[in-house]
């Protein structure tokens, strides 16, 4: 036994335990908050593209919540921010790592609910998935008392990949760092959501105060009732008010809530120093809290379904059916920029790792294991199916990581469209332009809806990449939206811009009703 003091022991397997439910907990309950603050954002959006896009987050949650599923197919880098107790004894031989190693791979294991396995060991060179989700990233923090608090965080690779650092001036603006920084991270982390920003002490030390910040609650509607009683909360409030009326929207595509809150932590720092960190929480924010006390394990309690707003997505009826088994490049070419389409027939699946083994295939002029011609592929990397399902959850994954593979895919093996999620950089739009190609979007954060679309699947190629192996879907009214035509206009361009401009214009309040 680890013994620091004389207070309550923590039992081992009380711990692992409540560390691996909580991850099945937050895998399918949205925070209560989080649903409150988007239900308000349904309710007063007015861009009709953005407004779709939050009603089918909404009724995903709903599923979620109800089926025990996946809010995401990511499931997430497992973060945990222990404050432990100097009273508390500890009745285990093993590691505080290892201990939260062992809820992770339980957790993730669970066969009612598989989560998906995400974690790469050997990061600059093999990069081969450890097969149950650990590592995770621990952080510990020994404190007075005698319990032991735990945050228990899954942050996906789409938000997590647009954190951002830097190394200010002491004189320069936060509030202009953070309004020239958000435009440029574009909506692969799945707006609206909330951003971290850390503030002081050192580079690591500003990052981890701004993930940190994401686990407080979600109080800015509370915040704008009341008004702001410290400059911190006035500086909250400024940045959630300008960041909303740069006209983002949800998923990018233009409208009134980017951000539902805005969350500040700071810390002492040189005098020469200014160090601040922004890291964003998508779409599918996920995180519970736990206290420790000896007792046992930890219970957490589920939200009640009357939380959540009586919003049940359905297809426009203005949606476009597609047969994708008789798909032509002329139906491609005349597919409109924003048009719903309900995409029915045989996709190919494919994200990074298999769009490189296609790639250095195709280099080495050797023969690919599918056939990509008049296809279209998904990028995404689904949950395994449980209980009869053909598949788990499956929404998309961000598209700009493909984007340096877009046209030799296209140039090289007659692909016909795309679908991943939030924008596509300019070399690659300008690819679909040439080609005359088309690039989807399905809604980031819809993953268990999405995947209700999915009849069958069947790896056909890669097997050994795990979720990365190349998939045939056969799906049945998948929804959705065309985000660059064939013409190479994007949604994720002209949509921000549109409403940037009826926001400054007209006035519009940014603030959550």
């Amino acid at each position: 036994m680890i013994s620091w003091g004389v207070g309550p022991v923590i039992r081992e397997p009380d711990f692992i335990q409540s560390v691996a439910d909580a991850l099945q907990f937050i895998s399918y309950y949205h925070p209560a908050d989080y649903i409150a603050h988007l239900g308000r954002a349904y309710a007063r959006e007015q861009s009709p593209a953005a407004k779709d896009a939050i009603a089918q987050i909404l009724t995903n949650s709903r599923m979620c919540a109800e089926g025990h599923r996946p809010l995401c197919q990511d499931t997430g880098i497992v973060n945990v921010f222990v404050k432990a107790g100097m009273g508390a004894r500890w009745d285990t031989k093993r590691s505080l790592q290892d201990l939260v190693d062992e809820g992770v791979r339980r957790g993730y294991g669970l066969a009612e609910n598989r989560l998906r396995a995400s974690i790469v060991a050997d990061p600059l060179f093999a990069r081969k998935n450890t097969g149950d989700n650990t590592p995770a990233v621990v952080h510990v923090e020994l404190v007075a008392g005698d319990a032991v608090e735990v945050t228990v965080a899954a942050k996906g690779g789409g938000s997590e990949n647009k954190s951002k650092l830097a190394m200010l001036n002491p004189s320069d603006s936060l509030v202009d760092w953070v309004l020239e920084t958000v435009p440029k991270m574009g909506a692969g982390w799945c707006p609206p959501g909330m951003l971290g920003i850390g503030v002081g002490g050192t580079a690591d030390k500003a990052v981890v105060l701004a993930k940190e910040s994401l686990m407080d609650p979600i109080d800015m509607h509370e915040l704008l009732a009341r008004g702001p009683a410290t400059k911190l909360e006035e500086l909250r409030v400024e940045l959630y008010e300008k960041v909303n009326a740069l006209g983002i929207g949800a998923q990018g595509l233009g409208g009134l809530t980017t951000v539902l809150d805005v969350k500040i932590r700071t810390f002492a720092t040189h005098a020469a120093s200014k160090p601040v960190a922004m890291i964003p929480n998508c779409a599918a924010t996920r995180h519970a809290h736990f206290v420790l006390d000896g007792s046992g394990p930890a219970a957490l309690e589920p939200p009640s379904l009357d939380l959540w707003p009586d919003v049940h997505w359905k297809p426009s009826a203005e949606s476009r059916r597609v047969n994708l088994d008789a798909l032509t490049q002329d139906e491609v070419r005349g597919w409109k920029p924003g048009q719903t389409l309900l995409l029915s027939g045989r996709m190919l699946t494919g994200r990074d790792a298999a769009h490189k083994r296609l790639a250095d295939l195709l280099n080495a002029g050797q023969a690919l294991p599918v056939d990509l011609r008049g296809r279209v592929i998904y990028y995404v990397g689904p949950v395994d199916p449980v209980r009869g399902e053909a598949v788990g959850p499956a929404g998309p994954t961000t598209a700009t990581r493909m984007d340096k593979f877009t046209d030799l895919m296209l140039e090289k093996t007659g692909l016909y469209a795309m679908v991943g999620k939030a924008e596509r950089g300019p070399a690659a739009i300008d690819s679909i332009r040439r080609h005359g190609s088309a690039y989807l979007i399905a809604v980031g954060g819809a993953a268990y809806l999405v995947s209700k679309a999915i009849r069958k699947a069947r790896v056909v190629a890669f097997p050994d990449l795990g979720m990365e192996a190349i998939y045939e879907f056969e799906v049945a009214d998948m929804p959705v939206t065309v985000a660059v035509d064939a013409r190479g206009e994007s949604v994720h361009e002209t949509g921000p811009r549109e409403w940037g401009r009826r926001i400054k214009a007209s006035k519009i309040p940014v603030r959550v009703a």
